[in-house]
C-alpha cells in the first residue's frame, strides 16, 4: 500500500458515487485539478491501473451485483453499466470474470457445492509439474485477521484479479505457498480468503473477503531465482480493484486437479 498521491482517494470516492454516469478522463482530471495527462500518470502509479480500465472493472462488479440481486435482463444490465451492445458486454464480462453473464447468474448452487467439497477435503496437497528451464515463485502468506477457510492465490498478468490466473491454487491455511514451472514473464501476485461460514452469494460477490495484491510486478527470468514473497491478507480498502474472477470457477478447477492427482497415485 502506498500513500503517494493521497488526492487520488477523493477521485476514487467520486468514481464510486458516479459509477453509472459517463466518466471521461477529462471529467476525472478536472475533478482532481490536473491535466488529463498528469492525472492519468499519477492515477496509474497509485492504483496500478489506468483510470478508465479501473472504472470498467468497477462497472463489471456492479454487473455481477445486478445479475445476482435483480431480475433485470442481461441486456438491461449491460445498458445499466454503459454497454450499448449485448455482444460487447457478454464478451468483456466473460473475458474478465471467466464465465458468461448467464452462467454467473446460475452459479449459486455450484458455488455452494464446490465450497462444501472443499470443506470435506480439510487439508490437501497437490504437486505441480516443474521444468528445469522455468522458475519457482514461492513465499509465505499470513493474515492480519484470523479466519478458518481457504485461500485462493494466483499469479495474474495484470495488477487486478480478473480472468483465469496464469498460475493459481488454493491453500488450506496461511503459511508457505509455491508455484513451480513458472515461465519467464511479468506477474502480479493476488490472493483472497473465503471463510467456511460464508454463503454462496458472498463467494460470488466477494466484497468483504480478506485480500492482498502485489502492486509491484514479479519478474521471472530464465534460470534465475525469484525473490521470496512475503504477503499479508488484510481487510478491503476503497482503492482495491474489484475481484472480478469467479471464485467458484477457480474452486472447481482446483477440485478437478485434486481428483486427477488422486487418480494418478
Amino acid at each position: 500500500m502506498t500513500d503517494r498521491y493521497p488526492e487520488i482517494d477523493g477521485v476514487i470516492a467520486y468514481i464510486h458515487q458516479h459509477i453509472y454516469e459517463p466518466l471521461s478522463l477529462d471529467r476525472l482530471a478536472r475533478y482532481a485539478a490536473y491535466s488529463p495527462y498528469h492525472f492519468a500518470r499519477i492515477f496509474k502509479e497509485r492504483m496500478g491501473l489506468p483510470p478508465l480500465y479501473y472504472i470498467s472493472s468497477l462497472r463489471l462488479q456492479k454487473a455481477k451485483d445486478l445479475l445476482l440481486n435483480t431480475n433485470l435482463s442481461i441486456r438491461d444490465i449491460g445498458l445499466e453499466i454503459g454497454q450499448q451492445s449485448l455482444g460487447t458486454f457478454t464478451t468483456r464480462f466473460t473475458e474478465r470474470v471467466g464465465v458468461t453473464p448467464a452462467d454467473f447468474r446460475n452459479q449459486v448452487l455450484q458455488a455452494d457445492n464446490h465450497f462444501r467439497s472443499l470443506q470435506r477435503l480439510e487439508r490437501w496437497s497437490v504437486s505441480h509439474a516443474s521444468a528445469s528451464a522455468y522458475s519457482r515463485v514461492e513465499g509465505n502468506i499470513q493474515s492480519e485477521i484470523p479466519f478458518e477457510g481457504v485461500i485462493l492465490i494466483g499469479l495474474f498478468a495484470k495488477p487486478i484479479p480478473e480472468g483465469i490466473p496464469l498460475y493459481g491454487t488454493l491453500l488450506s491455511s496461511v503459511g508457505e505457498f509455491c508455484f513451480e514451472g513458472v515461465k519467464p514473464g511479468t506477474y502480479y501476485l493476488m490472493a483472497t480468503s473465503v471463510s467456511w461460514g460464508m454463503q454462496a452469494k458472498d463467494i460470488l460477490l466477494p466484497h468483504t473477503t480478506l485480500r492482498t495484491r502485489s502492486r509491484q510486478p514479479i519478474i521471472v527470468e530464465p534460470y534465475s531465482a525469484v525473490p521470496y514473497q512475503q504477503v499479508m491478507l488484510r481487510t478491503p480498502r476503497l482503492d482495491d480493484p474489484p475481484i472480478l474472477i469467479s471464485l467458484p470457477l477457480l474452486m472447481n478447477q482446483f477440485l478437478n486437479r485434486v481428483l486427477q492427482h488422486t487418480h494418478s497415485l
